[in-house]
Parts: structure tokens; C-alpha cells; sequence
């Protein structure tokens, strides 16, 4: 039976290649058991239950991380994964837009910021 750590790192290699070793370098000299719980519970537990497919889950994460207003970096680390799991800047865009009817403006305009950051470094811009 594969491991909890080791389930989490399986997702977060396919929706976060590129980043994970960033999350880990940031907790390594303060709370590194912080690192290793964010890979067993929400990538290990959560990212791979079944009923919604990973392309939903990060839509989903997108959503509550531009509704909680406070947490920037992480939105932009999923907005990454959203397009690495097969998720389009229109669809991104979308659903950070309709965060405007239940977290308010403020939220989804800085959500959407927080997009077009993310989408000149990967040449998605203008978003059609």
C-alpha cells in the first residue's frame, strides 16, 4: 500500500511540478512537519477522492482562495495548477469573476491580479 506522503507527492507532481520544492524550502528551517501535513491531508486524502476529477478540484481551490481575499500566494500556485491540469485562462477568469457575487469586488479583483500575473509569465495574455 502506498503511503499518504507519498499519494500527496503523485497529485502534487502532476499540478504543481514545477513549484513544489518552493513550498518545502520555505517551512525547511521553521515547520517542516507543516509541509509534510499539506501533502498527507489535502493532496493525499482530499485531491484523490473520487467524484470530481483534478481539473475540477483546482476550479474549486481557485474559487476559495480568491473568496478568502488572504492568501495570494497559494491562489497563484493553484492558478498554476489549474492550467497544468488542463483548466483554460477563460475558464480560470470565469470562476474568479463570479467570486464577485459572494466574496465581493475587492476579492475577485485582486483574484484576477492575481491571474494576469500568472498568465504573462506563461505568454497567456490577452486572455480570449
Amino acid at each position: 500500500m502506498i503511503d499518504r506522503y507519498e499519494k500527496g507527492m503523485e497529485i502534487l507532481k502532476i499540478t504543481n511540478k514545477n513549484k513544489i520544492q518552493e513550498v518545502f524550502k520555505e517551512l525547511e528551517d521553521i515547520a517542516p512537519d507543516l509541509g509534510r501535513f499539506v501533502v498527507e491531508f489535502p493532496y493525499s486524502e482530499i485531491y484523490t477522492r473520487e467524484g470530481l476529477d483534478l481539473k475540477t478540484r483546482e476550479l474549486a481551490t481557485v474559487a476559495a482562495l480568491t473568496a478568502l481575499g488572504n492568501a495570494e500566494p497559494q491562489l497563484k500556485d493553484h492558478i498554476n495548477a489549474a492550467l497544468n491540469v488542463e483548466n483554460t485562462p477563460k475558464e480560470i477568469v470565469e470562476v474568479i469573476m463570479q467570486m464577485s457575487a459572494y466574496a465581493g469586488f475587492p476579492a475577485a479583483i485582486n483574484g484576477i491580479r492575481a491571474a494576469k500575473e500568472i498568465f504573462k509569465e506563461r505568454g497567456l495574455l490577452p486572455v480570449k
